[in-house]
């Protein structure tokens, strides 16, 4: 029985064990975007095809999908945000967990939970809108661990000169992004809804079991790396590490104009990506007229549209930089126009060019792919502001940022109440554009790609410290 087990591990050893961390980054980001998004699909076949806000708990038997719930589109709105605010919840603390109890087992245990709670869905959605309710906060509570947790194992596991890759493995989501949508749509329209969630969760069940078989929570921890391999990765990351834990300047932080010009930067930019997770499918479906698998599969190109144009643009950006071209701030606000402003000309020009299904698609793909591009504005920023604090600045700005999740879902339902046409859409497009394009203009006007001197201070002061020891 164990013999494959051993062979896959005497296996994999030949390859260098941070190669084989970073691949199982990727895999940990790809199931849990798959456990994320899965339920924008899957609803669509869960829920009656006409609303109706009569008997909420009635449930209608369809030969095809398996059983429908009378769910009215707030209902569903508050279904697809429920994710979002249990993520909101965990997002905050989540740093501070990974450094007291390792990265390792918050991912393993995060994976192996998430797994369960997929595969009861379907026993959660047979006990009301509720019961489906409080299962999706549970999975956005254990998702929120995930990302700091995985940045707590790059900062022992990546030598300086290889973390562009390690940090670009976690990418790995876009990718559960392109491959769950399509995939949970055959399923569906195969073997049913309630498969669209059991399927998922044995995945993520596999990929935990070989999380725990491949990772540790650094080279010196590791059971089987080659000492010549921990003593390269020790040395390359020196002092580093950071063993004093400073207290981040929160009020220079509220009251400093590009911090603040990030965070709205940030907030726009997951309106654009979780507006489109948890609406695309359903406005793919109801007002494009596409079935379910076409559908997913349509959805998760403008997914794969963006992870492709972020190394692009990320290639461009760090080649400018290296070479003089521009200077850091520069850099980050011409890089606005791509990764906000052009998306936003998208989505309006979606609603006065949108009419043919297809160009509308072509459409969601370009304003999700041009906002790739943000890989050299939002998400880059913290580390530009405050080195010592780019951590914490990141956990607020993806804290204040996640709430999108659960407005946008609302948003959507409000406009889409009565009947979901193109007419009802274009008050929720026009919405998306505005988020892209006003952050983009405070970012030009208050953002910052320099040091601030409240990041000095600290500086000087653990300098200080080492002198006098």
């Amino acid at each position: 029985m164990y013999g494959p087990l051993v062979h896959f591990i005497k296996a994999i050893d030949h390859i260098p064990t941070r190669f084989n961390v970073a691949i199982m980054l990727f895999m940990a980001c790809l199931i849990s975007y798959m456990l994320r998004v899965n339920m924008s699909v899957n609803i669509l076949a869960m829920v009656q095809p006409i609303q109706s806000s009569a008997k909420p708990s009635v449930i209608v038997h369809n030969n095809n999908y398996g059983p429908r719930y009378n769910w009215s589109s707030h209902d569903q709105s508050i279904i697809l945000g429920a994710y979002f605010y249990g993520y909101l919840i965990s997002s905050l603390p989540a740093g501070i967990f990974a450094e007291r109890f390792g990265g390792r087992n918050m991912v393993g245990l995060s994976l192996a939970f998430s797994a369960l709670l997929t595969a009861l869905t379907p026993l959660a959605a047979d006990n009301g809108m509720w019961a489906t309710i409080a299962n999706r906060v549970a999975l956005g509570i254990l998702g929120g661990f995930l990302y700091p947790a995985l940045h707590n194992l790059i900062s022992k596991w990546a030598p300086p000169d290889e973390k562009g890759k390690f940090v670009s493995a976690l990418m790995g989501g876009t990718f559960g992004t392109v491959i769950t949508w399509p995939l949970v749509g055959v399923i569906i329209e195969t073997l049913g809804w309630s498969f669209a969630f059991y399927i998922p969760a044995i995945i993520s069940a596999v990929v935990a079991v070989l999380w725990y078989i491949i990772v540790a929570d650094s080279p010196a921890t590791h059971p089987r790396i080659k000492s010549e391999e921990q003593e390269y990765i020790e040395k390359s990351l020196g002092d580093t590490i950071s063993k004093s834990k400073l207290l981040p300047p929160i009020v220079s932080l509220a009251t400093s104009p590009p911090f603040l010009a990030l965070l709205v930067l940030h907030f726009g930019n997951l309106w654009g990506l979780y507006f489109l997770i948890t609406a695309a499918p359903k406005f793919m479906s109801e007002v494009l007229g596409f079935k379910l698998a076409k559908a997913g599969f349509l959805s998760a190109l403008p997914y794969l549209a963006r992870s492709l144009s972020a190394f692009l643009f990320g290639t461009v950006g760090d080649f400018l930089r290296k070479k003089s071209i521009m200077d850091v701030t520069a850099i980050r606000k011409s890089f606005c126009a791509f990764s906000h402003i052009i998306p936003g000309l998208f989505l309006v020009g979606l609603i006065y060019i949108g009419f043919d299904p297809y160009v509308c698609v072509a459409i969601i793909t370009l304003s999700l792919g041009f906002n790739g591009a943000s890989t050299m504005t939002n998400l880059q920023n913290s580390q530009d502001l405050a080195p010592n604090f780019a951590g914490t600045l990141y956990g607020i700005i993806n804290f204040v940022g996640t709430s999108s999740g659960f407005i946008s879902p609302i948003l959507v339902a409000h406009f889409t109440a009565q009947q979901s046409t193109m007419e009802e859409w274009q008050y929720v497009f026009m919405i998306g554009a505005a988020a892209y394009i006003v952050p983009a203009i405070i970012f030009v006007v208050f953002g910052s790609g320099q040091v601030q001197k409240w990041n000095e201070p600290k500086q000087m002061h653990v300098a200080a410290e080492h002198e006098h020891t």
